[in-house]
């Protein structure tokens, strides 16, 4: 095992009244592919792709999950195995020495950055003598303390509830323990973990009732902003990726954005304004990760939402982290978990962010990789620090936006001011001349106001060129 040691004090600042979690061993139990085989390559593109990302990147991102719920890391180290063990995921001298170092460490838990089964999960608490958790249960931990609204929250504990069901093993006695039976002589009655798995299953099922009320709630709310000119801009990407600093850009919001993974959780709705006069909304959402556990994707579907019935979806990536393809395999998987697919050039715009990072040569060479990209595939480079390239950005916006707008021609009375000022409201004005006292505009309107500005002031239709 290859150590790699963290000093606790240097680790992300906490804020004030922050309540430090325990202190903390970090464990990458990574799979290799077998040294000497003929089939050493080809087993390694077989790899899952979170498991061909390199090592060092994996426990570094470990370790950034358990700092974000301010876990004491003590030390992180990387234990490269062969195969996965049935019982304890790692092998039995690994186990040994994991053990030792935990103890010699004065460690309360250990974090195992992989999905344990629960009799894995067991079987190593027990081994280990430290309370055992996986990487599903760090994230499902992370969403717990990020959860604000309602909906988040319940869609964290529908999640960890799901999680917990199937780690109802017999670690305790009292889960042997029986309650009364029917009849004069009681019969074997209901053990303590049926009981505790009936009460979960009651629990979920309250659970998913009330979300359905919150997805109606949305549903409503989305109806509204659609009877308006507004469409939806949704940014997606990688956790860290810069999502609500490019957020807070675009928007002039202030909304939390911090060097810690997961900063946003609860999705949040701004105006956006283009370049042109015309409006959108933009959604901040949850980032994606990569190995992202299966019941987050389904139990946050509800938030989501927001990106299966955005208009342009903006792929927000940190093209300046060593593992940015990767990550955007990642991001591009939870897509299609979605529904959505991630190479729809119509509807996503890939953003480079943090081109901050790189110096004048190594931005020249971007560009240039940038310009190489086909026509519809188009990569847009921002700095949502800075503000460097965003106006672009916008452009970009406007222009998948426009595509999905229809453009009329129009006269007008001037003495129409009322009729003048709802254009104005509820389109985007292109053009303008006053002659004889009447109006003649060019506008571009949504395809829900096409038929009322058609209706009401007599416009045609321009005829593409």
């Amino acid at each position: 095992m290859e150590p790699r040691n963290f000093d606790g004090d240097a680790d992300r600042p906490r804020p004030a009244g922050a309540k430090q979690t325990g202190r903390v061993l970090v464990i990458g139990p990574y799979l290799r592919a077998r040294a000497g085989s003929a089939d050493a390559q080809s087993e390694s593109h077989a790899l899952p792709n979170h498991a061909q990302r390199d090592a060092e990147a994996r426990l570094d991102e470990a370790a950034g999950l358990a700092r974000a719920i301010d876990l004491v890391i003590a030390d992180a180290i990387i234990a490269p195995i062969s195969q996965i063990r049935p019982a304890t995921y790692i092998g039995k001298g690994k186990v040994e020495e994991i053990a030792a170092l935990a103890k010699s460490l004065d460690v309360e838990l250990v974090v195992m950055d992989c999905a344990l089964a629960p009799i894995q999960q067991r079987n190593l608490e027990k081994e280990l003598h430290a309370k055992v958790l996986d990487r599903t249960g760090l994230i499902l931990e992370i969403f717990g303390r990020r959860a604000k609204t309602r909906e988040g929250s319940l869609q964290v504990e529908l999640a960890h509830l799901n999680y917990q069901r199937s780690r109802l093993v017999r670690s305790w006695t009292h889960l042997e323990r029986q309650r009364g039976g029917f009849g004069f002589m009681g019969g074997p009655g209901e053990t303590q973990i049926e009981a505790d798995r009936r009460l979960i299953q009651e629990r979920i099922s309250k659970l998913e009732s009330e979300l359905k009320k919150v997805q109606a709630t949305r549903r409503l709310h989305r109806a509204g902003r659609q009877r308006v000119p507004y469409r939806v801009v949704a940014l997606v990407g990688y956790t860290n990726a810069g999502k609500s600093t490019l957020f807070n850009r675009l928007t002039r919001a202030d909304v939390q954005a911090a060097d810690m993974l997961f900063a946003t959780l609860d999705p949040t709705l701004r105006a956006l304004n283009l370049p042109h006069g015309g409006k959108a909304m933009l959604s901040d959402t949850v980032g994606f990760i990569s190995n992202l556990p299966t019941q987050l994707v389904a139990a946050f579907r509800a938030t989501l939402e927001e990106v299966l019935e955005a208009d342009v979806i903006l792929h927000v990536r940190d093209i300046s982290h060593e593992d940015a393809e990767a990550q955007q395999s990642d991001v591009d998987a939870v897509l299609r978990q979605l529904g959505i697919n991630p190479d729809d050039s119509g509807r996503i715009i890939e953003v480079w962010n943090k081109i901050d990072r790189y110096d004048a040569e190594q931005r020249e060479e971007l560009l240039n990789i940038a310009a190489r990209r086909p026509e519809d595939h188009p990569a847009m480079l921002v700095s949502a620090v800075s503000g460097e390239g965003v106006d672009a950005l916008l452009a970009a916006i406007e222009e998948r936006l426009a595509a999905k707008r229809t453009t009329l021609d129009l006269s007008i009375d001037a003495a129409d001011g009322a009729g003048i000022s709802w254009l104005h409201r509820n389109s985007e004005v292109l053009a303008k001349e006053l002659h004889d006292g009447r109006f003649d505009m060019t506008v571009r309107v949504d395809e829900t106001k096409r038929d009322i500005v058609v209706n009401r002031f007599d416009a045609v239709p321009r005829l593409s060129a």
